[in-house]
């Protein structure tokens, strides 16, 4: 099963993919981000994102996909411009027929750490540990949309089981 794990933004997009081989171990195929300028319109930068989401989901035809929730605590102003771009991300991935699944940040710690106030350096290793990666994933975006990909794919695994059992 391969998943498309997402970070949220507008001037940053991570994507992330993660897929499940047979013998249940994980690897990523892939993983990136998409940059929008600081000083485009807004419905320029969103376009963008549209555009170069739609191209990643036609490259690797994920099965499903993982967003991380919002979570601001002060800005406004960020947190509206975030949520455009969270829109057109959940547009993006409806629209491709993939089924989306949502997770707020401190369950994609735990899920990943084992500590649900992990910080991004111990959230990276331990990425880099469950794909197997030489190095930590960078950028932080990327790593960070590798992480909610794993979330999904363990909590598919949970789904699966709990279905089982009913």
């Amino acid at each position: 099963m391969l998943s498309i794990g997402i970070d949220p933004g507008t001037a940053s997009v991570g994507w992330g993919l993660v897929q499940e081989r047979p013998d249940g171990s994980l690897v990523s195929p892939g993983h990136g981000v998409i940059s929008t300028e600081a000083g485009q319109p807004m419905h320029l930068r969103l376009q963008r994102i549209h555009e170069e989401l739609e191209e990643i989901i036609g490259a690797w035809r994920p099965e499903r996909a993982g967003v991380e929730e919002m979570f601001f605590a002060r800005n406004v102003t960020t947190a509206i411009t975030v949520a455009q771009g969270r829109g057109v991300i959940l547009l993006t991935l409806a629209t491709a027929g993939l089924p989306v699944y949502e997770y707020k940040p401190n369950m994609v710690k735990q899920a990943i750490a084992g500590y649900g106030a992990a910080g991004k350096t111990q959230m990276q290793e331990m990425v880099r540990i469950l794909l197997g990666m030489e190095d930590r994933p960078r950028p932080d975006d990327a790593a960070d949309a590798l992480a909610v990909a794993i979330t999904d794919l363990h909590s598919a695994g949970f789904r699966k089981l709990q279905d089982a059992r009913t």
